[in-house]
C-alpha cells in the first residue's frame, strides 16, 4: 500500500511508477465486479468512464473495487483516514496496488481527477457538495482514461446511486465470538429505476449468491 500526502508533485512520480508496472488496459468497458454486487449495477458490472455514488457504507465502496484490484488493477482511496488495511485485504483489495491519501484537504477533487488518469478505480470520500462543472471535468477524464470513480457522498448524475438502508450482523455473542456474516440492504437507483438488493459478506468478503434451484417443468 502506498500512502501519499496531498502534494500534487507526488502524482507525477506515481504516474511514472504505475505506467511501468500496470499492464495495458483492454478496450472492454466492464470492470471485474464481485458476483454478489452485480445486481446493483446496470449490465452487472462497474463500467469504465463512469462514476458511482455510495451512501451509508465505506465497506460497500471498498467491496466495489475489490474484484478489479485482486485481478491486477491499481486503485486509490482518497479522504478516508479510518481506512482499515486488514478489512480491505479481507475484501480482496490488493494493498500493494492501492494508493492511499487519507487527508487530501481542499485538493480532494483535484487529486481524484489526477489519479483517474493513472489508476483504474478511485474511491473518494467527499461529504460536501460538488459543482456540476467540477463533476463534468472529472467525468471527461474518466472517459478519456477508461477509469471509474466511486464517491462516498453526493455526486451529480452518477451512473448508479447506492443507498444502504439497513444492516444485520451474525456470529457475535455478548462481547465475544467471530463475526461470521453481515447483510447490507441496498437500494440502487439508475436508468433501470429503483431496485432493492441484499449484499451478504461472509468473513469479510462478498459472498457468492447461492444458485437458484431450477424449477421443475410440469406437462400440461
Amino acid at each position: 500500500m502506498f500512502e501519499y500526502g496531498c502534494m500534487s508533485s507526488t502524482v507525477h512520480s506515481l504516474q511514472q511508477r504505475i505506467s511501468e508496472m500496470q499492464p495495458l488496459r483492454l478496450d472492454d468497458r466492464a470492470l471485474p465486479t464481485a458476483e454478489g454486487l452485480r445486481p446493483l449495477l446496470p449490465g452487472g458490472a462497474l463500467r469504465r468512464g463512469a462514476c458511482y455514488a455510495v451512501h451509508g457504507s465505506s465497506l460497500l465502496s471498498l467491496a466495489l473495487i475489490a474484484e478489479a484490484s485482486s485481478s491486477g488493477s491499481w486503485c486509490g482511496v482518497i479522504g478516508c483516514p479510518a481506512f482499515g488495511a486488514e478489512a480491505a485485504a479481507d475484501l480482496g483489495v490488493s494493498l500493494e496496488r492501492c494508493v492511499l491519501i487519507p487527508d487530501p484537504g481542499a485538493q480532494a477533487l483535484a487529486l481524484a481527477g489526477s489519479l483517474s488518469e493513472v489508476l483504474t478505480l478511485v474511491v473518494l470520500h467527499h461529504p460536501g457538495s460538488v459543482r456540476h462543472g467540477e463533476a463534468e471535468r472529472i467525468a471527461a477524464k474518466l472517459r478519456e482514461h477508461g477509469s471509474a470513480l466511486i464517491v462516498q457522498g453526493d455526486w451529480p448524475k452518477p451512473e448508479t446511486a447506492l443507498h444502504v438502508t439497513g444492516s444485520r450482523w451474525e456470529g457475535l455473542g455478548a462481547g465475544h465470538g467471530i463475526l461470521a456474516s453481515r447483510d447490507l440492504a441496498v437500494r440502487s437507483q439508475d436508468r433501470r429505476g429503483v431496485r432493492h438488493h441484499t449484499v451478504r459478506f461472509e468473513y469479510g468478503a462478498v459472498a457468492t449468491p447461492a444458485p437458484t434451484p431450477a424449477r421443475r417443468l410440469v406437462a400440461i
